[in-house]
């Protein structure tokens, strides 16, 4: 909005200049988001305890001291990385961009259906929300209107191809194949950063991480000289993607200070479902999908230890991991909560390196 409102100013006064730039608009909204974070914190997480009262609902069959541990600690915090992550992006990005709104209809939409989890899980006192199935469809369908709102604006030689990391000619158009592949990348995303939060800062830092990388990319992609240079495929109006990136890890850092250990929130479904579908989105829309399955590692792992444990059991009836998803598995063989926490954030910071570094590997 500020962009929108002062830029046409800036002949007249050399300061609203600065508001054309993208990276100044970027760190502005980490800034902001940060700050709206630590202002709105305190009483957000004062409003969750005073309504839910006895906190999220712990699963009686998941590690045995989550029962004492977590007890009586609120859930819902996604609303409060919600609110920091929209009003920086509608301060500091250009709202006439089409991407920024494709992006904010992506998590406000996921985080939607994240809030009807909780809410159903705070008020049955039970760790089953939404229906599978029926959740599983809204997702579908929120991330089918982005994927063809996405192929409507974008330039027709890219709006269906599937770009793979270091061959910098090889484009795969994949026709309407590609709404398939994107909503895939979107649900998933989001189901798997769902999955990996289960421990207190285990999958917010995560997220902050792989935001800052699609910052990054974001404005390279939407950078003539810089996608030219690098040899990745241009997409205009990408670089607008980098303020929301921008807001993410801002509103991320500022979650984290209430839910570093012990948390004193919680995200819940309406925090974690709308960070990995704004991470598909952007990824998405910069044509990295295959990139952001590295990038974000730690995520896709968890995932695959949950769908190893089922297909194993039930075919073998047995269990390769004490306890998945593969967290709960390392808690089960003893070792500390901070010590997992922080070895997977190691991995998470490794793997966006190693999905980087295909920017460059051409």
């Amino acid at each position: 909005m500020l962009h929108n409102l002062l830029t046409p100013l800036s002949d007249e006064f050399i300061f609203f200049n600065l508001f054309r730039y993208l990276t100044f608009r970027s760190g502005a909204a980490v800034m902001t988001a940060l700050l709206i974070s630590f202002v709105l914190g305190p009483p957000v997480i004062a409003w969750l305890r005073k309504k839910q009262r006895e906190g999220q609902p712990i699963r009686e069959d998941g590690p045995e001291g989550h029962l004492l541990s977590k007890k009586g600690t609120p859930t819902m915090g996604g609303v409060l990385i919600l609110l920091a992550l929209s009003i920086s992006t509608l301060l500091w990005a250009d709202l006439t961009n089409g991407f920024v709104w494709v992006v904010m209809f992506i998590t406000l939409g996921f985080g939607a259906v994240g809030f009807a989890d909780d809410y159903l899980k705070l008020t049955r006192r039970s760790h089953h929300g939404v229906p599978s199935r029926l959740r599983l469809g809204v997702e579908i369908l929120i991330s089918l209107v982005a994927a063809f709102w996405v192929i409507h604006l974008t330039s027709p030689e890219l709006e269906t191809a599937l770009a793979v990391p270091v061959f910098k000619d090889l484009l795969i158009d994949i026709g309407w194949a590609f709404l398939a592949v994107a909503v895939f990348v979107i649900v998933g995303s989001s189901n798997a950063v769902n999955l990996t939060d289960g421990l207190d800062g285990l999958a917010i830092v995560p997220v902050m991480i792989a935001a800052g990388c699609f910052a990054l990319i974001a404005y390279l992609v939407g950078n003539t000289v810089f996608s030219e240079y690098l040899q990745i495929h241009y997409v205009q109006g990408t670089g607008e993607l980098a303020v929301i990136c921008a807001g993410l890890v801002g509103a991320s850092l500022g979650f984290l200070w209430f839910n570093a250990p012990p948390a004193m929130v919680f995200m819940g479904d309406t925090g974690s479902l709308s960070c990995g579908g704004a991470l598909g989105g952007v990824a998405v829309i910069t044509k990295h999908e295959l990139v952001l399955a590295i990038i974000g590692g730690l995520f896709v792992l968890e995932t695959v230890s949950v769908i190893v444990q089922v297909l194993s059991f039930k075919l073998t009836g047995k269990r390769v991991f004490r306890m998945a998803p593969l967290h709960h598995h390392f808690e089960k063989k003893g070792w500390r909560e901070e010590t997992i926490v922080v070895r997977f954030w190691i991995i998470a910071a490794i793997l966006a390196l190693i999905g980087l570094s295909t920017l460059k590997l051409r």
